[in-house]
C-alpha cells in the first residue's frame, strides 16, 4: 500500500467502521445470527461519476480497476468516467490520485431527446425533478458528509491534544467525535423524500462549528450546476439549470444559495447524453501536496497520471530535471514510494519551492504522529544540460516542459529541447529507459525528436489540456544505442572526452 493511501485510510477508515456498526437497537439475535436493518444499505452499489484530466480517462480506469476492482465506461464527453461501487467502500473512492471531483449519479440518459422549442425543453427539466429517484444518491451524499465530518474533527481534535493531558478528557474527545457520525438510520427515507421533509442535522447539539444544516430551520441549501456542451441545443446552461433548479426547490423546500450551499446538483449535457448527479467533493482532489506554488505549477492528478504512463517499478531511479515545485517527484514519493527520486531545477526559487513543499508533508506526518521516515526524494540545484549523473544511470525521465508562454520562451525551446534530449538520452539506460514529457510546444518537440531520433523512440502521445492549452504528453522509449559510440565520446579516467562534438545526429 504507498504511503499516501496509507494515510487516508487511516483517517477514514475508522469513520467507516463506525458507520457500518450495528448498534443494540437494531441488531438483534435471532438463531445465532445478527440481524441488522442498516445492512442493506451497506451493500448496496451506486454508479459514481468522476472528473479527470481530459486525456487521461483510460489512466484513470486503469486506477479504479486496480484499487476498487470495478470496470469503468469512459463518458462521450471527455474528462469523465463511470463506475459502479458498494456505499461500504465509499471512502476507497476518495482515496484516488488521478480524479479531480466525484459526484453520485442519480440518472443517466444516453439519448435524451431535447424539444427543439426553447420553453418546451425548460418545461422539461421542470417535470423531470419528480421522475428521478432521489433517496438512494441522498443516502450517499449524507454518508459521504459523515466521512468528511469524520475528517475535519480528527484534525481539530489533534490539534487541541496538547490541551488534553487528562485520560478521562481524551477518552471524552473521543466520544465527542463519534456522535458527530451519522449511522444509517439517520439518513433520509423515501416518505421524507417524497413529502420535501427537511433532512435532521446528524450534528446537532455536539460541540464546534454548528453545520449549516441547522441554519434556516433545518432547511438545507442548494444550487444547480449545469455544464452543457454541443450547439444543437434550444437552451442555455443557465436557463436549464434555473428551471431544474426551481423543480428541485419546490420539490424538497430547500433553500437556494449559489456560494454558500450544503447540496449541489449537476446537470451534465453533452449533445444527446445528459447525467444528472449530486456533488460528492466540495474542491477538486487536485488540490493535494502543494503549498508553495510557481507560476506554472502542475496539477497533482496530471502528475499521477504521467507517473503511470511510466510505470514505475521497484528500485527504478526516476528523475525530474526540471521539477518546479516538485509536483511530479512528491506525488510519486508518496504513491510508490519504492522507487527513488531525484529532482532539480536550475532556478534557485523553484528548489527551495521544492524543498519547503517536502517539508510540509513531513510535518504534516508528525502531527499526526506518524514516525518520521523521510521519503524517498531528493531535491538539487542543477544545469539542466549537464546532470551530475553517471551515464546509462537513470531508469526514467519525467517532467513538465516549459511551454514558452508563462516560463521561457519559444524561441529558446528551439536551443533548449534537442540539448534536454541529448542529456536525458546520455543519462538514460538504453533498451529499457523511458521518458514521459509535457509540453504545449509541440511543433519544437517533434523537430528535437527528429533530430535525437537514435536515442529515443516515440511510444505514445495523450492529448491532454492544462489550464486551457492544448499539450502533449510523449512516452518515450530509449534505444539500444550507445550514447558514447553515438557521439563518439571517448573516456579517460572516467570522464568524457567527446571527439567529435559537431556530429549531426538524425533519425
Amino acid at each position: 500500500m504507498s504511503e499516501a493511501k496509507e494515510e487516508a485510510v487511516s483517517e477514514v477508515t475508522e469513520a467507516t467502521e463506525v458507520e457500518a456498526a450495528p448498534t443494540e437497537e437494531n441488531s438483534v439475535r435471532n438463531g445465532g445470527e445478527r440481524t441488522d436493518p442498516d445492512s442493506d444499505l451497506v451493500a448496496i452499489c451506486v454508479t459514481i461519476g468522476a472528473t479527470v484530466p481530459t486525456g487521461f480517462e483510460c489512466t484513470a480506469s486503469a486506477e479504479v480497476l486496480e484499487k476498487i476492482g470495478s470496470e469503468s465506461r469512459i463518458s462521450k464527453d471527455r474528462g469523465r468516467i463511470y463506475f459502479e461501487v458498494s456505499i461500504d467502500n465509499l471512502f476507497e473512492v476518495h482515496l484516488l490520485r488521478s480524479v479531480d471531483n466525484l459526484f453520485v449519479v442519480v440518472q443517466e440518459f444516453p439519448s435524451y431527446q431535447f424539444d427543439e422549442n426553447k420553453e418546451a425543453a425548460l418545461e422539461d427539466f421542470k417535470e423531470l425533478v419528480a421522475k428521478l429517484s432521489w433517496a438512494r444518491p441522498l443516502d450517499v451524499w449524507k454518508l459521504n458528509n459523515s466521512l468528511k465530518k469524520r475528517k475535519f474533527h480528527r484534525r481539530k481534535s489533534s490539534d487541541s491534544c496538547d490541551a488534553q493531558t487528562d485520560a478521562s478528557g481524551d477518552a471524552s474527545k473521543r466520544k465527542g467525535d463519534q456522535s458527530d457520525l451519522v449511522s444509517p438510520s439517520q439518513l433520509p427515507t423515501e416518505d421524507q423524500l417524497d413529502n420535501g421533509q427537511p433532512l435532521a442535522s446528524p450534528t446537532s447539539g455536539s460541540q464546534g462549528e454548528k453545520p449549516r444544516e441547522t441554519k434556516d430551520n433545518g432547511l438545507l441549501r442548494f444550487r444547480v450546476t449545469c455544464n452543457r456542451a454541443g450547439d444543437k441545443h434550444s437552451f442555455t446552461s443557465m436557463e436549464a439549470a434555473r428551471n431544474f433548479g426551481g423543480a428541485v426547490q419546490d420539490m424538497f423546500q430547500w433553500k437556494a444559495d449559489m456560494t454558500k450551499f450544503d447540496v449541489e446538483v449537476l446537470l451534465n449535457i453533452h449533445d444527446g447524453e445528459m447525467v444528472v448527479g449530486i456533488a460528492l467533493t466540495e474542491e477538486s482532489l487536485h488540490r493535494r501536496n502543494i503549498t508553495h506554488f510557481g507560476p506554472t505549477t502542475l496539477r497533482s492528478t496530471i502528475a499521477y497520471g504521467m507517473l503511470r504512463l511510466c510505470n514505475p517499478q521497484p528500485t527504478d531511479i526516476i528523475v525530474d530535471p526540471m521539477c518546479g515545485t516538485g509536483a511530479i517527484p512528491i506525488e510519486g514519493a508518496l504513491e510508490f514510494p519504492q522507487c527513488y527520486y531525484l529532482a532539480g531545477d536550475n532556478n534557485v526559487l523553484a528548489v527551495n519551492r521544492s524543498i519547503n513543499n517536502i517539508s510540509s508533508i513531513q510535518k504534516q506526518r508528525m502531527e499526526k504522529g506518524r514516525t518520521a521516515c523521510g521519503m524517498p526524494l531528493d531535491v538539487l540545484q542543477w544545469n539542466l544540460c549537464n546532470l551530475p549523473m553517471k551515464t546509462n544511470s537513470v531508469d526514467v525521465i519525467i517532467s513538465d516542459m516549459p511551454f514558452g508562454k508563462r516560463m521561457g520562451s519559444r524561441k529558446k525551446n528551439w536551443d533548449l529541447y534537442p540539448a534536454c534530449l541529448k542529456e536525458m538520452g546520455r543519462v538514460c539506460r538504453p533498451e529499457t529507459g523511458r521518458a514521459v514529457l509535457l509540453t504545449q510546444d509541440k511543433k519544437c518537440f517533434i523537430k528535437a525528436m527528429s533530430k535525437m531520433g537514435q536515442l529515443w523512440r516515440k511510444s505514445h502521445t495523450v492529448w491532454v489540456n492544462v489550464g486551457g492549452l492544448h499539450a502533449a504528453v510523449y512516452l518515450l522509449k530509449r534505444s539500444g544505442v550507445s550514447f558514447d559510440k553515438l557521439f563518439n565520446i571517448h573516456r579517460e579516467n572516467g570522464h568524457p572526452r567527446e571527439v567529435c562534438s559537431s556530429t549531426k545526429v538524425e533519425e
